[in-house]
């Protein structure tokens, strides 16, 4: 049996910005998600799927002359797109044995946003040997920062190149004021592919100058009190509010909270940073999934 395993994701600076080139921040989180691969004499591919809790939460079987599955839902279909996508890419992949069995396991519930499809795309990628930014944009489509963050088991700066591969390069981000640093779930999942589409949309009017989200980047990462940070996250929170034409969550949701808070990846939903230690505050307005940096980052 093979086994392939990939981290998480969050997205810290340049959310939909870094679908035109924008440098972002990008931290690979502690849980995950692995793929074990054994061969079978059936000419097929038996899928299960297990959730965070070991519990099967989808399985099919995808026929190895066509991938079409038996049972036809949304997940199956998705699921025949990457086999097919992973024949155009490596059309030798699937002749060494007759069919494949795999179990694909995540650690992180589905709704966190932490990156199912990502951490499925780069461990399939693995497994086929396959350039993981081929088949995330030949499948999902995105900017390519969570696969980077699936690769690399630290903080990475991302920037995406429309002509080759993407730029990233290993960063170091380890604030002396973590401590005070944590993560609010909002009990929502925000779908990333519907997010791009609203932000191709609004981009058109706009000219692309990143130059300001860039620089912002490198002043969080160098930051060296919280109040520095905080007000470097709340001037990046406008720039970007401005760009996909929406509100600030702390201007729509919590104004009368005592530090800063800044959306992460796309706006409306997953998980958002937050500065300070009043996690009551948050818990009193039912937010009750709340992860401090140190057990949320690799």
């Amino acid at each position: 049996m093979e086994k392939f395993y990939s981290h998480g994701k969050l997205l810290i600076t340049a959310e939909y910005a870094v679908l035109d080139g924008a440098k972002a921040l990008a931290l690979p989180t502690k849980l995950g998600q692995s793929l074990e691969v054994k061969p079978i004499e059936s000419p097929e591919i038996r899928w299960k799927s297990f959730d965070h809790n070991g519990t099967l939460w989808f399985e099919t079987t995808l026929q190895l002359a066509s991938f079409e599955a038996n049972v036809t839902n949304e997940t199956a279909k998705r699921l025949s797109e990457c086999f097919l996508a992973i024949a155009k890419l490596q059309p030798g992949c699937f002749v060494a044995h007759n069919g494949f069995e795999m179990h694909s396991r995540l650690e992180f519930p589905q709704n966190w946003g932490l990156g199912s499809s990502s951490t499925l795309i780069n461990n399939l990628a693995q497994w086929a040997k396959v350039d993981a930014y081929k088949l995330l944009a030949a499948t999902f489509g995105g900017s390519g920062y969570d696969i980077a963050c699936a690769q690399h088991p630290y903080p990475i700066t991302f920037q995406k190149n429309l002509k080759s591969s993407p730029k990233v390069e290993k960063a170091v981000f380890n604030p002396s004021f973590k401590d005070q640093l944590f993560f609010v779930h909002q009990n929502q999942k925000q779908n990333s592919r519907d997010a791009i589409a609203h932000y191709n949309t609004l981009k058109t009017t706009q000219s692309l100058d990143f130059s300001e989200l860039n620089a912002l980047t490198y002043a969080l990462l160098v930051a060296t009190t919280l109040e520095e940070f905080e007000v470097l996250m709340s001037k990046h929170e406008t720039i970007v509010g401005n760009l996909i034409q929406h509100p600030p969550i702390k201007a729509s949701h919590f104004s009368d909270y005592n530090g800063a808070i800044k959306s992460l990846g796309a706006w409306g939903g997953d998980f958002f940073l937050a500065t300070g230690n009043n996690l009551q505050y948050f818990k009193d307005k039912g937010y009750t999934t709340i992860i401090s940096f140190g057990e949320m980052v690799l």
